[in-house]
């Protein structure tokens, strides 16, 4: 068993700015835990190459308060960043390790991860995002068209392709373009118009609308999918079928609330109880990035990894010095 000042699960953006905000107070021995192999796992899954990364939120104002802090740039020039802040600030992080469980000590929480690790630690600081858990439709997804179901871009692209994409938001529109540029595209949203699509993302939209790579289809609903001659087939609330040789679901992610009730976590409705620095209802666990926000971007996930860094060391200072 290994003993650390604070355990951080998650090396997405909230819990690098968490342990690097804890190297700048002068908090030694901080261990995060990630469940895939690299950092920022939510980027490199679910933003295609080249793609914009906004600090805010289609326009909201967040000043940094930390250490970190960033303007629009590509996926990979984000990335590029995180990999060198991880480098200078020479984080422990350890990869391949998903918290399975956390049991809450006297003194402290035990994590045991499924790479065989276990850490204890007095604080501990959840950073898992939502993404990791991407919203399904609520209808059965059949096991003989899950190879052609996506919830986010598969590693070899789509060429010469019939596509529906599902889904009203930012994603879907980024999603719809990007695969517009090597297939034909359906775009599905429920909705007689879109209210969630940024400007630059809706010009986009647009754009490729015009230039007859998108269909757009307002107002649909799906009822089901099935196997069809080795593609899938979509049933349409409306009655309509249509054929398809993948469908990209876009619903945006759900807070992993399973994992945090099984810890103790109280809820507030849908959201978990978190106070300003972050702090759940389980004395020195916190809550960093968008478990704790109700509307996240990454400058705010960066800005709770400082308040909460704050929060430790105003209220159990004497454990992590």
């Amino acid at each position: 068993m290994e003993q650390a000042k604070i355990v951080v699960i998650g090396a997405g953006p909230a819990g690098i700015a968490t342990a690097v905000e804890a190297k700048v107070a002068g908090i030694d021995n901080v261990v995060v835990l990630e469940k895939k192999g690299h950092i920022c796992d939510t980027i490199v899954s679910l933003y295609h190459e080249g793609k914009r990364v906004d600090p805010v939120y289609r326009k909201m104002k967040v000043e940094p308060l930390g250490v970190l802090s960033f303007d629009t740039e590509t996926r990979e020039e984000f990335l590029e960043r995180m990999k060198k802040v991880v480098e200078e600030y020479q984080l422990d992080i350890r990869f391949w390790n998903e918290a399975q469980k956390v049991q809450v000590l006297d003194d402290g929480f035990l994590v045991q991860t499924g790479g065989g690790l276990e850490i204890k630690a007095p604080i501990c600081v959840v950073a898992i995002g939502v993404f990791g858990k991407p919203v399904k439709p609520t209808y059965p997804i059949p096991k003989e068209v899950k190879d052609k179901v996506f919830f986010a871009l598969p590693k070899e692209p789509l060429k010469g392709k019939e596509v529906l994409v599902v889904g009203g938001g930012d994603t879907a529109a980024e999603t719809a373009c990007f695969l517009s540029n090597d297939n034909k595209v359906d775009l599905s949203y429920r909705r007689e118009k879109f209210f969630r699509i940024n400007p630059t993302n809706m010009c986009a939209l647009e754009k490729c609308c015009d230039e007859g790579k998108v269909k757009l289809l307002m107002g649909t609903d799906i009822e089901g999918l099935e196997e069809k001659d080795g593609r899938v087939l979509v049933h349409f609330k409306d009655g309509q079928d249509r054929v398809y040789d993948a469908v990209f679901y876009c619903l945006g992610g759900m807070t992993p609330r399973t994992f945090l009730e099984g810890i103790g976590v109280e809820f507030d409705g849908n959201k978990p109880k978190v106070d300003y620095y972050g702090e759940t209802n389980i004395p020195r666990l916190f809550l960093v990035g968008d478990l704790a926000l109700l509307k996240g971007s990454i400058m705010a996930a960066f800005n709770t990894g400082k308040k909460t860094i704050e929060g430790i060391l105003e209220k159990y200072g004497d454990l992590v010095k």
